[in-house]
């Protein structure tokens, strides 16, 4: 019997160290099926959200254009209901307010059209040109001086300049061109000149013992980079330029003001001068304010603003379409390093 017993507990613990061992690798292969699925979970839920990310993004896309255009119509009709022709007699207006310059409300393009639709109004019996400008460029305000010209031959329509707070500089070159040009005593009027302004490092940079490294093909080709030196040949270059610009300038103001101007050896010199001395020095005709000259002088007391302003249509078409480029650009690209 204590045989008998022995072998049979032997025999149980032999068992016993099988169904362990039995039971270990099953737990293990269960362990590496759980993480077999959990890869292929975790693949297929980045899969779908990669797709849903890429449903998101035409939709948004598609969406985004949809309001793109509906931006654009709604801009094209607003200017067609604005463009309607005003028959009743009227003073037509067109501000010149800050810089004059490309992009700026008193940029060229801006200032003629709304010229050209103002004097093609069969109501308008003359056009203010109001002015509120420190100058700015000499190219923008070449093309409005030949505009004003031509329109008013075109047109027979007088056209007259109102000063409010400056018509300096470039302001005064478009100013010169009218009929007449009225002022307050009080408003700055002048700077007949032309400058280029910058700024030159060279001297600091020896100092704090920085190398510039430019590479240009031709020898003038950086004369204007503020970190190397300019030459004595390089300067009078662009004193030429400057002095040429100038004449062009005085020239028009002669042609403009003609026997009116009682010039003087400081007119031209880039000096300015209040309304009441312009007056006397022949530089504009007569004080006045606007609703004094569309009353006194157009003899037609209702005013009319011609001016063109980017309205906020305009923005947004204009912001909404540089964000679409852009987006447009990120997503070609993560296109490209997905495939």
């Amino acid at each position: 019997m204590s045989s008998e017993n022995t072998d049979s507990s032997q025999a149980d613990r032999n068992l016993t160290g099988t169904q362990v061992a039995s039971s270990a690798s099953a737990a293990s292969q269960s362990s590496a099926q759980n993480w077999e699925r959990q890869m292929l979970s975790d693949l297929v839920n980045a899969n779908l959200k990669e797709q849903q990310v890429a449903r998101r993004w035409k939709v948004g896309l598609r969406l985004g254009w949809f309001l793109f255009w509906v931006v654009v119509m709604w801009q094209v009709l607003s200017h067609n209901q604005t463009s309607t022709t005003i028959t009743t007699p009227h003073t037509a207006l067109v501000n010149i307010k800050g810089e004059i310059a490309e992009g700026a409300d008193a940029s060229a393009e801006s200032v003629v059209a709304s010229m050209r639709a103002a004097l093609e109004d069969t109501g308008s019996k003359g056009l203010v040109l109001l002015i509120n400008s420190p100058g700015g460029s000499p190219v923008q305000a070449g093309i409005i001086s030949d505009e004003i010209v031509r329109l008013r031959g075109i047109h027979q329509k007088p056209i007259y300049a109102v000063v409010e707070e400056s018509c300096a500089s470039a302001a005064y070159y478009i100013a010169a061109a009218t009929d007449k040009i009225y002022v307050n005593k009080a408003s700055i009027v002048g700077s007949i000149g032309v400058l280029m302004d910058g700024f030159g490092f060279t001297g600091l940079m020896d100092k704090l013992g920085v190398e510039r490294r430019l590479m240009t093909a031709g020898e003038n080709k950086g004369f204007l980079d503020p970190f190397s030196p300019q030459t004595e040949a390089q300067r009078k270059h662009a004193q030429s330029m400057l002095n040429h610009i100038h004449s062009q300038f005085i020239a028009v103001v002669k042609k403009g003001r003609g026997d009116r101007l009682k010039e003087t050896p400081e007119m031209f010199s880039g000096l300015f001068w209040t309304g009441q001395q312009a007056v006397e020095l022949g530089l504009a005709d007569d004080f006045g304010s606007l609703d004094q000259v569309a009353r006194d002088v157009v003899k037609a007391e209702e005013l009319v603003d011609y001016s063109r302003h980017d309205n906020v249509a305009e923005r947004l078409v204009k912001r909404f379409g540089a964000a679409m480029g852009e987006g447009a650009w990120k997503a070609m690209r993560s296109a490209a390093v997905i495939r």
